[in-house]
């Protein structure tokens, strides 16, 4: 069997799902490796907010970063269709980042200045108007931006799109693969050493997420990564309780198809542990009272925890490693992951072809923050 191909990307999440899908569509030899079952991780656990203004203050090189993809989920939500037959649910009914004290109130209407003056759309909504616009909102409630532009989609459906979609492009993708090292000859990568023997290639991407750092420590590099737990719970309402995704500082709530709603997500960082907890729940369940005190006729439906990579700056890594050629890094998109997953698509496909990319990614290249360990 022949296992030399033109690039091969480690992690089955959505941003190794979207890379492949990419360098699948130009025409490559694809192999995509996961060691567990593929959306597995964080990918699968996310709520699929698209919250480039929500999450963001409008300001630098990651907000532009974020906007650029959530402006590709339309074109994208359609091209994922036609290859794998999956619709990845998106919504774009706005979010509104609710205030709940004068403060949060003041500070949402300095953020919406800075969307404005980057050509963004913000509207400042007064505890009135928010509940006008969702009449389950509680009394607490003080304001809101509406964030007409941001939105939601599935994100396991997401993930799979991307990767039957690589698939159905012809590459081939192995569950239960787990990549042990790298081989490397005159400063150049050349292949993986995996449980199922070696696979070839002068193009390897590492997308594993909160796990990519472990792997990269064998190339003799230490990103600044950790990583981050969080814990969501889901509910499903006999009517729809929501049309728009609510943010708020203690918790999110984001309402699916068939009145389902997922609250999340509590953020623990620095540690692997999967367990969901009583307390965590519990402090999501509290918060979420708050905002839609109504959730709690809601029937419960299940919990579970994702494991997302966080950088120490807040900024993914992007780029190709500062020693081996042919080695590229996508990781540390936090809460972001499936936000920025078509613009890391796109520019990990260009950086593998040896284009430069349409967009400055100066701001995340690998070497800004990295420890060379001894080897």
């Amino acid at each position: 069997m022949n296992k030399t191909y033109d690039a091969i990307v480690i992690g089955g999440g959505v941003n190794g799902g979207a890379i492949a899908f990419n360098l699948a569509k130009r025409g490559m030899k694809v192999l995509l490796l996961e060691k567990d079952r593929l959306a597995s991780k964080a990918s699968g656990a996310a709520a699929g907010m698209l919250a480039a203004q929500a999450e963001l203050d409008g300001e630098g090189a990651f907000f532009q970063l974020a906007r650029i993809s959530r402006g590709m989920f339309s074109n994208l939500a359609d091209e994922l269709k036609m290859n794998s037959g999956i619709d990845i649910e998106l919504v774009n009914k706005g979010v509104l980042r609710l205030s709940l004290t004068d403060w949060e109130q003041q500070e949402h209407r300095r953020i919406i200045e800075v969307h404005k003056q980057n050509g963004e759309l913000a509207e400042l909504l007064t505890g009135e108007e928010a509940r006008e616009r969702e009449a389950a909102l509680s009394c607490e409630v003080m304001g809101a931006m509406y964030l007409e532009k941001d939105g939601q989609v599935a994100a396991p459906q997401l993930t799979l799109g991307f990767l039957r979609s690589a698939s159905a492009l012809g590459s081939e993708i192995k569950e239960y693969v787990e990549v042990h090292s790298f081989y490397f000859s005159n400063g150049k990568i050349t292949g993986v050493s995996t449980n199922e023997g070696d696979f070839m290639s002068a193009n390897v991407v590492v997308t594993g997420g909160a796990w990519s750092e472990k792997l990269l420590r064998k190339t003799g590099l230490q990103l600044e990564t950790y990583p981050v737990k969080g814990e969501c719970f889901s509910v499903l309402a006999e009517s729809p309780l929501l049309t728009s995704t609510i943010f708020s500082h203690s918790c999110y709530l984001v309402p699916k198809k068939g009145g389902r709603i997922i609250v999340g997500a509590t953020v623990i960082p620095h540690t692997f542990n999967q367990q969901v907890t009583v307390e965590g729940i519990s402090l999501l369940m509290e918060n979420a009272k708050k905002l839609v005190p109504s959730i709690v006729q809601a029937e419960w439906e299940g919990a579970w925890t994702g494991i997302r990579p966080q950088t120490a700056d807040g900024l993914p890594y992007l780029g190709e490693h500062p020693e081996y050629k042919g080695l590229f890094i996508a990781t540390g998109h936090y809460r972001n992951g499936i936000l920025l997953s078509p613009i890391t698509g796109e520019v990990m496909a260009d950086l593998v072809e040896g284009k430069t990319p349409s967009i400055d990614i100066s701001a995340f290249r690998v070497d800004r923050s990295i420890k060379k360990l001894i080897q």
